[in-house]
């Protein structure tokens, strides 16, 4: 919402982005690869502080957090400062903060950066979950294989572009690379750097 389209229409269950943010917003949660948090609150502030945002209940705000610090092994942290915890505990209280109102959208960026292989299974497992559940997990990664094993749908992005956008299988058979989804991803990729080639040389332009 804080940038205008130049054309089309965002909507979100919905709702317009630009002439109904706040309805919008509020279906929404968002992780960054490098989340901001209070650094002087606790977790458990954090989630109560974020629950409040959204015009949760006391009550819900509580079962809820309760919920996501066991469910993200949270509980040795959950009233310590947030400003010591390591980058991967935050990222866990960053995403534990995002799912606590239920979203319907979940945006997050690279959502396996800086945990160890334990908490990233979790995490993994977790969204997986909501998304059987019927939330949509909008999902950014540089890391093929956590798209490869977490996504139902995947596009892939060149330059600014989509130039793909399909199920794991069916990036490999428009790619005609069998295997990792990495040959798949390096020929696409391929195949668009040669037509981009070819376009500027049929107009003159570099």
């Amino acid at each position: 919402g804080l940038v205008k389209p130049a054309s089309g229409v965002v909507r979100v269950g919905g709702f317009d982005l630009q002439t109904h943010p706040v309805e919008a917003h509020r279906l929404m949660a968002y992780v960054p690869d490098f989340p901001f948090l209070y650094d002087k609150l606790t977790p458990w502030e954090f989630l109560r502080f974020t629950g409040q945002l959204f015009r949760l209940e006391a009550p819900r705000i509580r079962s809820a957090a309760e919920a996501m610090i066991a469910r993200l092994n949270l509980g040795q942290y959950a009233n310590l400062p947030i400003e010591g915890l390591s980058h991967g505990t935050r990222q866990r209280v960053a995403i534990a903060s995002a799912l606590l109102h239920d979203p319907e959208v979940f945006v997050i960026d690279e959502p396996m950066v800086g945990l160890d292989p334990h908490h990233a299974r979790i995490v993994k497992d977790v969204l997986k979950e909501r998304s059987r559940a019927g939330m949509t997990v909008f999902l950014s990664t540089h890391q093929l294989e956590v798209a490869g094993e977490l996504a139902d749908r995947i596009g892939i992005m060149h330059h600014g572009r989509l130039i793909a956008l399909g199920t794991s299988e069916e990036l490999r058979r428009r790619s005609g690379a069998d295997g990792p989804l990495e040959k798949a991803f390096l020929a696409l990729t391929a195949e668009q750097a040669v037509e981009t080639s070819l376009a500027a040389a049929e107009t003159g332009k570099p």
